[in-house]
């Protein structure tokens, strides 16, 4: 993982996100916590850890309220806010995953009401 460069995009992702809190692993990493509300009102927590970033894609858990049964999550618990081959270490960072898990989120709480999950998907390990 590329500390330096997670802290410099926790700092930018800050200006456009203002509730995120950073956190110290046991091996010298860092992880976030950021609270996102949807469209609807509804709060979430959600973690985002960067293992092996940022030539792979951070994993996003939603930690409050518990997401346990949606659509596009991995087995781990993670959700799935973009295809993993689409992750471009030049072009993404933590405000786009943010934004993403934002927009994911939103999509949850559709997917709730209605039972369908809006707007195309592709389909990917689980």
């Amino acid at each position: 993982m590329n500390v330096q460069r997670v802290r410099a995009e926790i700092v930018q992702a800050a200006a456009h996100f203002p509730n995120i809190d950073t956190f110290t692993t046991t091996d010298g990493g860092v992880y976030i916590k950021a609270a996102l509300q949807t469209s609807v009102g509804q709060a979430y927590v959600i973690a985002i850890t960067f293992v092996g970033y940022p030539n792979s894609m951070p994993k996003v858990t939603v930690i409050t309220p518990a997401v346990q049964h949606s659509m596009h999550m991995y087995k781990g618990g993670y959700i799935c806010f973009m295809h993993p081959s689409y992750w471009n270490p030049a072009r993404h960072d933590l405000k786009y995953v943010l934004m993403q898990a934002a927009v994911w989120l939103n999509k949850h709480e559709i997917y709730k009401q209605r039972g369908v999950w809006p707007g195309p998907s592709l389909a990917h390990a689980s």
